[in-house]
């Protein structure tokens, strides 16, 4: 853990508190275990979980603490990442999780209890069907996700869920600079603009890395998102 915090460090200038560490550090055992029994990640090396889950996840900071995030919504979750280290790191944000599939929601909030984290929601659903709920539309100031969707698809699911003013943020492999050009078309049409297409590099991971923030600078139209399926199977392009 002494690496992950020199890293963390390194890379965003903060240095974490002894609370904030031993919250890292159970988080991580209990990943660890979970993982033996169900496939809730990939990632199963503690490495791996602090490199590519921890520190990847505290990367979004570096756009985020530009307009510090008061509600923030975590599309596809999984396992409670990025929105988990994320709340760790800013105990004042009001953080709902979103994740479809039950064993992994069961495991955010397992998390959450163990953590004994406040302000946090999970929410059980589908990205379509949150965007239409009136306790979740336009009510965020930052939606983000990470390996959920391509993104013309994935801004119709974020760009519904914030306020305009708001932003959502994607975190992205080496495809992001060609997915945000296919975006184009959608992120206008739901009343997104681009910000910023930053490149970050992590410590030893060798592919490149990017966070690609959109502006909500209009409100979505009401029609969107559509129904359940239709944006991964006819993205916006």
């Amino acid at each position: 853990m002494e690496k992950l915090k020199q890293e963390i460090k390194s890379l965003l200038g903060i240095t974490l508190t002894p609370r904030q560490v031993n919250a890292l550090e159970t988080y991580e055992q209990e990943l660890l275990a979970c993982n033996a029994r169900f496939n809730l990640t990939a990632i199963r090396d503690v490495e791996g979980i602090r490199t590519k889950h921890f520190l990847d996840s505290l990367s979004c900071l570096l756009v985020l603490r530009e307009k510090p995030p008061t509600r923030l919504v975590d599309v596809g979750t999984g396992a409670g990442f990025p929105g988990i280290p994320l709340k760790i790191v800013l105990p004042a944000i009001h953080l709902t999780l979103v994740e479809s599939v039950g064993k992994k929601a069961d495991f955010c909030r397992q998390i959450i209890n163990r953590l004994a984290l406040d302000r946090v929601e999970v929410v059980q659903a589908r990205a379509e069907e949150l965007g239409h709920s009136p306790h979740h539309r336009e009510l965020y100031n930052w939606a983000v996700a990470r390996a959920v969707a391509n993104l013309p698809t994935l801004v119709e699911y974020l760009l519904p869920l914030v306020h305009v003013g708001g932003a959502i943020l994607a975190q992205k492999s080496e495809s992001g600079p060609a997915e945000t050009h296919s975006a184009e078309r959608a992120t206008h049409l739901l009343g997104g603009r681009l910000r910023q297409l930053r490149k970050v590099t992590l410590p030893g991971i060798a592919e490149e890395r990017y966070l690609i923030v959109i502006d909500k600078v209009a409100a979505t139209p009401p029609q969107y998102p559509r129904r359940v399926g239709i944006p991964a199977k006819k993205p916006i392009l």
